[in-house]
């Protein structure tokens, strides 16, 4: 573009000309949020290892499975049924004898919880564990069965390990519940003041149980996490059983081995998208990646479903950077139209490292549209590109924001956050990575999913902004949640933390109540999925921001993924 310039001639000041002289292009100023870069280099990806791979061990497991579901056979009242059940949920094992845990979960059902006059024959610990299982498997058990709790809790002793084991079943039990029952919530306010109260007068064995429930309840914990932690707390038990212990340990270490596999793949990928080093903007997010999908889905065989997560948000992490920190507004309008469009032409238009970031992202999302292609017939291509378009809008809206200075509504800010929070997308590839196999039917319960996307989405959004709002603040970023509700309010940030968090207990009984209404084998293994994803959100987030900030998750990244449990048989 060229600027006319008044200048005055050499023969009379009073006389103007104009001639057309080059504008100097004024350089572009960017952000910049000076990330650290990854505390894990390609080769010391490539370097893992694991000797949990070989045939032996899987005859070991086998024994052991063998020995375990003749326990299962043998196993007598419905209070040892039930503990037996949450043992083995717990030590993350319980997969290899579903059709044995479904049979006896059924059983225990239709013997004690289906009708209420069996109610007021049970002690607390049953009906709270009942309760809590029973509802996890999808049963209709109501919350009347609480009605008085209260007179059930009146003389129990903080120093009784099983009346304080029942006390907290009872507030692990208030965490499923749906919306309007009231019970359940007198129930949780109830419990956490009681355990919070009388925590130093238990027994050692039963406070460490209780400080980790009360700092996150197990329902909102990562599976894959919790099992790691409760293996250890179950070695230390007084009636731990030798044989659920080796299972645990064994079974952690052989799936921790195809972990170790996939991640290597997947960090051979990413090296050569060059994003890493062509953008150097960007977080290297591969591993903090990674985890989150051993969150969704720890199970080997959701190895091919890992491997289009792991590439989703590692992608979802550096398109971020470009709409937060790198990108103009004009450029990003550009970005947003070329990908709502999918013209690999157009990509002329962009700027060099947008360039990067498109072609690496189109070939990345057409790569796992083909693979899916070949193994089912079906064509998620526009699924895909739908979400992601959605995204990149999404981000385009926060982008407008900021240049302009608008702070929304709390309103305003969730209709586009839950979008921006790349729940969505998210959601969108672990529709494809279950272990259902007719996709054909996820495309046809899409419409039935959309209350599931949703939540789940909020959780993770609130979840993101609870953690990582000051850092992104202090970089220049747009007000999120919480700073919108107080802008909105006059709250505190306390208060509007507080508020926030009683957004995230809300979604998780709407969530609950979606669990009752699955279906299928489809809809109930894609529930869990959107479950977990809510909570790894609470995991990633819940001490700042675990995700751009990996030095704050270094420890379980290590432990989950890494180090396998020693003193495996």
């Amino acid at each position: 573009m060229r600027k006319k310039l008044p200048i005055y001639s050499s023969e009379s000041k009073s006389k103007v000309v104009t001639v057309k002289v080059a504008t100097v292009a004024e350089p572009v100023v960017r952000r910049s949020a000076n990330y650290a870069p990854s505390l894990w280099s390609f080769e010391d990806i490539q370097s893992l290892s694991s000797e949990y791979t070989g045939e032996d061990y899987k005859e070991r497991a086998d024994t052991l499975k063998d020995a375990v579901k003749l326990m299962i056979r043998e196993v007598g009242n419905p209070l040892n049924t039930l503990e037996l059940v949450d043992d083995l949920q717990r030590l993350g094992i319980s997969y290899h004898f579903e059709d044995e845990i479904t049979n006896l979960v059924e059983v225990v059902y239709n013997n004690y919880y289906k009708t209420r006059n069996k109610w007021n024959t049970m002690d607390l610990n049953l009906k709270a564990l009942g309760f809590r299982l029973l509802r996890q498997h999808g049963y209709q058990v109501h919350q009347e069965i609480f009605h008085n709790f209260k007179d059930n809790a009146q003389n129990l002793k903080p120093n009784s390990l099983k009346d304080m084991v029942g006390m907290l079943n009872l507030y692990e039990a208030s965490y499923h519940s749906f919306e309007d029952e009231s019970i359940l919530d007198n129930v949780r306010e109830f419990t956490t003041k009681y355990l919070k109260e009388n925590q130093d007068k238990m027994d050692e064995s039963i406070s460490s149980l209780v400080s980790h429930a009360l700092e996150l309840p197990l329902h909102w914990r990562v599976p894959r996490v919790e099992s790691k932690w409760f293996i250890e707390v179950y070695e230390k038990r007084s009636d731990m059983n030798p044989i659920l212990l080796d299972l645990a340990k064994l079974d952690f270490n052989m799936v921790q081995a195809v972990h170790i596999k996939d991640i290597k793949l997947e960090s051979r990928w990413w090296r050569n998208t060059r994003w890493a080093t062509k953008l150097s903007f960007i977080r290297d997010s591969l591993v903090p990646s990674f985890l989150w999908t051993v969150g969704f889905g720890y199970l080997s065989q959701y190895s091919l479903g890992r491997s289009s997560l792991a590439k989703a948000v590692t992608m979802i992490t550096a398109i971020d950077d470009v709409y937060d920190v790198y990108g103009t507004l004009n450029e990003l309008e550009k970005f947003t139209d070329i990908i709502d469009r999918w013209d690999i032409n157009a990509m002329e238009e962009l700027p060099d490292y947008m360039k990067i970031c498109f072609l690496g992202f189109y070939n990345t999302i057409n790569e796992i549209s083909y693979n899916t292609l070949t193994n089912t017939g079906i064509l998620i291509l526009p699924y895909l590109k739908k979400a992601w378009a959605d995204l990149c809008k999404a981000y385009l809206v926060e982008a407008r924001w900021y240049y302009s200075g608008y702070t929304p509504t709390l309103q305003e800010f969730l209709d586009n956050g839950y979008v921006s929070g790349a729940g969505p997308v998210v959601l969108m590839h672990a529709k494809f990575a279950t272990s259902v196999g007719a996709t054909e039917e996820i495309l046809e319960r899409m419409a039935e999913l959309e209350n599931i996307d949703h939540y789940s989405s909020l959780i993770l959004r609130l979840a993101d902004d609870l953690g990582t709002s000051t850092d992104e603040l202090a970089r220049g970023d747009v007000p999120k949640s919480v700073q919108c509700y107080m802008h909105e309010s006059g709250a505190t940030e306390e208060e509007a933390r507080g508020y926030i968090k009683e957004m995230i207990r809300d979604a998780w009984k709407k969530l609950n109540k979606e669990r009752t209404l699955a279906n299928s084998q489809f809809s109930r293994e894609y529930i869990e999925y959107a479950a977990n994803t809510a909570r790894m959100a609470q995991f990633m987030y819940g001490e700042g921001d675990g995700h751009g900030r990996p030095e704050i998750t270094k420890s379980h990244i290590s432990s989950l993924l890494f180090n396998p449990i020693q003193g495996t048989k």
